[in-house]
């Protein structure tokens, strides 16, 4: 199966003969799939692309390729599963042909730290700390920390997202989660 990169300019609507092109998921049924889990694949994308801008492109075209993947699944877990693993294939992809406006993790290290009181404050520094961080993990690693902490997911289904046997996956998990302590300790790694 070849895939080609798709712009608007020729893209194909989705309301397109069904005779030719059954779709597997009715609009309704969509609609509801898409609500369960925009906003999470959105964030995924995100954070292992380092673009929030990026993220919003490839998660229409994630959603586009489910569409016309017209695959079988046996749940909306499976389906979950085929999204996230379009969505981490587009990701390398991605970075196979690197944008010339995608933000640097230059631009994180910019980012305005939040002007609250006490607490709030510490919980942003935090935060930003995690995110400088996990912009310099690598790829795969950020990908293998998001879906196991962030998004819950068993390492079966991680190992079929991401790629990789089930039982190299927890010490992949291991190596990932130690990386990411040493660099937020004080005076850890750069």
């Amino acid at each position: 199966m070849t895939i080609t990169r798709t712009s608007m300019a020729n893209a194909e609507p989705l309301a397109v003969d069904t005779a030719d092109h059954a779709l597997m998921m009715g609009e309704e049924a969509f609609r509801a799939f898409y609500e369960l889990t925009a906003r999470g694949l959105w964030a995924y994308l995100s954070r292992t692309s380092g673009d929030s801008r990026l993220a919003d492109d490839l998660l229409q075209e994630a959603y586009y390729r489910l569409l016309r993947s017209n695959a079988v699944f046996e749940s909306d877990d499976h389906r979950r599963n085929y999204l996230y693993r379009i969505a981490t294939n587009l990701v390398r992809d991605g970075r196979r042909r690197p944008r010339p406006d995608a933000a640097s993790s230059a631009d994180i290290d910019q980012a305005p730290a939040a002007e609250t009181a006490g607490g709030a404050e510490v919980r942003a520094a935090q935060r930003l700390d995690v995110t400088r961080a996990m912009h310099q993990l690598k790829p795969r690693e950020r990908s293998l920390l998001w879906l196991a902490y962030v998004q819950g997911c068993s390492y079966a289904e991680i190992a079929e997202v991401v790629g990789v046997r089930p039982t190299s996956l927890k010490s992949m998990l291991f190596r990932a989660r130690r990386r990411l302590a040493a660099m937020l300790e004080p005076g850890g790694q750069s």
